[in-house]
C-alpha cells in the first residue's frame, strides 16, 4: 500500500494526473504499477488502477489477474471497479474512500447514480439501435467453436 500511495504522490507532482496510485502483487512481488495518467496521456481511462492492470497483464502475458492482489491509494471509481472485476484479482485493498475523493473534488458518486438511471434518461443519453443486426454477430460468436471465453 505504501508503494501505491508513493505512486499517487509522484504522479500528482509530475502532473501526470490526479493523486491516485496502484500496484498489483502476485506471490509477494509487484507485477504491475501505475499512477493516474489522465493528463499526461490525454486519456480519460488512464486511471491508476487501469494503468496498473494493463502493466500487470502485459508482464504476466495474460488478460486476467487470478491470484493477484490490487493495492490502490483510493477506493476504485466505477470504471476501475469494472476493470478490476473483468481482471478477476483475488482481493483489493484501498486506502482513501470514495468520500475522501469527493472531498478532494473527485466526485464519482454521480456515475454510481447514473448507472441506476434508464439509459435514454442519463445525463449523456444512450440510445438503442440496430440491435437485430448486432445480435447476428453474437449468434456467430455463440457458434464459434474455437473461441476463447473470458
Amino acid at each position: 500500500m505504501r508503494k501505491a500511495i508513493t505512486l499517487a504522490k509522484e504522479g500528482m507532482e509530475a502532473e501526470k494526473g490526479g493523486p491516485f496510485g496502484c500496484v498489483i502483487v502476485k506471490d509477494g512481488k509487484i507485477i504491475g504499477k501505475g499512477s493516474n495518467s489522465v493528463l499526461k496521456n490525454n486519456d480519460p481511462t488512464a486511471h491508476a488502477e487501469v494503468v496498473a492492470i494493463r502493466d500487470a497483464c502485459k508482464n504476466l502475458g495474460h488478460f486476467q489477474l487470478e491470484g493477484c492482489e490490487v493495492y490502490t491509494s483510493c477506493e476504485p471509481c466505477p470504471m476501475c471497479l469494472g476493470a478490476i472485476f473483468w481482471a478477476r484479482p483475488s482481493k483489493v485493498f484501498y486506502a482513501c474512500t470514495k468520500e475522501d475523493a469527493a472531498d478532494a473534488g473527485f466526485d464519482d458518486d454521480f456515475i454510481y447514480e447514473e448507472i441506476k438511471v434508464d439509459p435514454a434518461d442519463r445525463k449523456i443519453p444512450m440510445l438503442n439501435g440496430m440491435r437485430e443486426a448486432s445480435q447476428k454477430i453474437f449468434e456467430l460468436w455463440k457458434e464459434k467453436e474455437d473461441k476463447k471465453v473470458y
